[in-house]
């Protein structure tokens, strides 16, 4: 565990999402819970601990799998955009992992077991403030990575915890995402309102202002691969697709095959669902 800044620490371990832990008199705030059994139990006894405040309070970047697996077993209130508890309203109430392909980062795991689910008790819709200290945090809704994604900002510590929105040195996933507004999301890094701040993104720990304009150039080239497709194409043109974005990464060998499902699994998804929305409205407009 890494301390970023007073009281505000990072956990970048254990497979999956980075975690965040921010130590406050009033109590702890946990930003995203790890997948695995035993990473739970090991990040619950790091947590202990710590000797802030007795309160306790989790709070989800997304809906993410890789991020709400282990929600439940954290044990306390939980927080989340209004949009991410529509999403698991919309889940069976349970989950059994089985061989599901999406290039989720859990998939690569055995021993996850049975899950019940555990939906935001708490939601808002725009901003939620919390004072746990003399100064707030800033839970944001910042659209375009997934359902119902947010940044968790603390000004007077200059961190913010970015989610999905930047992932450095792996493709992103795709398959709820919508681009053109994930891109208007990474502009606000780049002005005044996040200038020298620690960016923390929830799938590689600290990451630079470069590395969010990488992310846009490949958000850019996800675009051009996407208007090559269509609801039509066949899985081969969508592989294809997939193969031409991974280059824009190094891949170890091993990991080659497990992005690629992640990108097809993206494209093919992102595809469905705007040809369905423009479907859509194309028949209201009739």
């Amino acid at each position: 565990m890494q301390e970023i800044a007073p009281h505000v620490y990072i956990e970048t371990s254990f497979p999956g999402v980075t975690l965040g832990a921010i130590n406050w008199p009033h109590g702890l705030i946990q930003i995203d819970a790890p997948f695995r059994p035993e990473d739970i139990r090991t990040w619950r006894a790091e947590l202990i601990t710590m000797s802030g405040g007795v309160e306790r309070l989790l709070v989800n970047l997304d809906a993410h799998f890789d991020r709400t697996l282990g929600s439940r077993q954290i044990e306390c209130m939980i927080v989340g955009h209004e949009k991410m508890a529509q999403v698991f309203k919309d889940r069976p109430i349970t989950f059994k992992a089985q061989t599901i392909e999406t290039g989720a980062d859990w998939e690569l795991y055995n021993g996850i077991g049975s899950i019940r689910w555990a939906p935001p008790e708490i939601t808002f819709s725009d901003r939620l403030e919390i004072y746990w200290d003399t100064h707030p945090m800033m839970l944001d809704y910042r659209p375009g990575p997934a359902c119902g994604a947010i940044w968790v900002t603390l000004p007077a510590e200059k961190v913010v915890f970015l989610g999905d929105a930047v992932v450095p040195s792996a493709p992103p996933f795709l398959a709820s995402a919508d681009i053109p507004t994930w891109k208007e999301t990474l502009a606000r890094l780049s002005g005044p309102d996040y200038r020298n701040f620690l960016l923390v993104s929830g799938r590689g720990g600290m990451v630079t202002l470069e590395q969010v304009k990488e992310q846009l150039r490949f958000l850019e080239k996800v675009e051009k691969q996407l208007e090559k497709l269509n609801d039509k194409s066949e899985p081969a043109d969508i592989d294809k697709a997939a193969a031409h974005l991974l280059k824009s990464f190094e891949v170890p060998a091993d990991k080659v095959d497990h992005y690629t499902l992640r990108l097809h699994w993206g494209l093919a998804h992102y595809l469905a669902r705007h040809t369905h929305a423009g479907q859509n409205e194309e028949a209201s407009l009739d």
